[in-house]
């Protein structure tokens, strides 16, 4: 990624807008006349939190319109992620709502023949890779009155680092989906918990995209491995995580990437003035030059196959 220019990667989202009604308006009183301004907790820390807030900007511009977003590090309340928004609806709360909403289906390239287990797909004219793998077809996140916004990241052919991070036989249609699932489980049963913080909101998963490093663990860590435990139904452990990190981030990645320093080893930076996401994707990647930013480097640790985020370092002080 150290040769993608400005971090600019992947195809825009396709979404047509919703008419949701959402609640939870506040006024923004500097600049931005008419619009209203949104806010969520965020750890910096966590690359995965930082990319779902990047997909939360994505989704929120594809679903409702003009949107601008920002980092505020030092609130009273905490380290927060901001949406700025021109209509009276709440971002954060109308993109979980079209989750809630949505399934994933599969995008196969025409003249390809696909697999039985692939029992929702469309089929496309164009392929964003060279040759199609079952486990890594993009996706359609659609929900019932036709919104629709592709997923892609993983199976960029454009770039030298897609950012796939999962591994085996588990396909990105089938995380998706369980993602999905989740994030409705935590709508139905815990709804006010989930609409005030969205990615702190836990919950135990299987496979996922492996962005959210809550849910990442190694043997060396714990001092054995999980997978040995499954054997004991007593002893079984379940890691826990936020699908709307996971589900999220992989919604940041479309248009957007960390910047590669070395093997495995990234660079993002967050930023303090409202910027909408044509300007917000570079700024990720930290090559967008700003006064007031901060940067943090991480690494992607190996588990088999799997690549692993692991939390950052941050780089500069404000």
């Amino acid at each position: 990624m150290g040769a993608m220019g400005l971090g600019l990667v992947g195809s825009g989202v396709s979404c047509r807008r919703s008419s949701r009604l959402a609640n939870q308006r506040r006024t923004s009183g500097n600049g931005g006349q008419g619009m209203s301004i949104y806010a969520i907790p965020v750890d910096l820390t966590n690359p995965g939190q930082v990319l779902a807030c990047m997909g939360f900007l994505e989704a929120s511009e594809a679903l409702l319109g003009y949107t601008e977003a920002r980092f505020d590090w030092q609130p009273a309340t905490g380290t927060q992620f901001q949406l700025r928004t021109e209509i009276s609806e709440n971002p954060f709360t109308d993109v979980l709502a079209f989750l809630v909403d949505a399934k994933a289906i599969a995008i196969a390239p025409r003249d390809w023949l696909v697999p039985s287990k692939i029992t929702e797909f469309t089929i496309a004219d164009t392929f964003p890779a060279l040759e199609a793998d079952a486990t890594s077809l993009p996706i359609l996140l659609r929900d019932a009155t036709g919104h629709s916004a592709l997923l892609s990241h993983w199976a960029d052919g454009g770039v030298d680092e897609t950012f796939k991070l999962y591994a085996g036989n588990r396909s990105a249609q089938k995380i998706a989906n369980d993602m999905l699932r989740e994030i409705t489980t935590l709508w139905n049963t815990r709804h006010d918990a989930l609409l005030l913080d969205p990615l702190n909101v836990l919950c135990s998963m299987g496979g996922s995209f492996n962005f959210d490093p809550r849910g990442a663990w190694m043997g060396l860590d714990v001092g054995y491995s999980i997978n040995d435990l499954k054997s004991v139904k007593e002893l079984e452990q379940k890691v826990v995580a936020s699908p709307v990190v996971e589900l999220m981030a992989a919604w940041g990645l479309q248009n957007a990437r960390p910047f590669e320093l070395s093997l495995r080893q990234y660079r993002y930076a967050v930023w303090n003035d409202w910027l909408p996401p044509q300007l917000a994707r570079p700024a990720l990647s930290g090559q967008l030059p700003m006064a007031r930013k901060r940067q943090y480097q991480f690494a992607l640790d190996l588990s088999g196959k799997n690549k692993i985020v692991c939390y950052a370092i941050q780089e500069n002080t404000p």
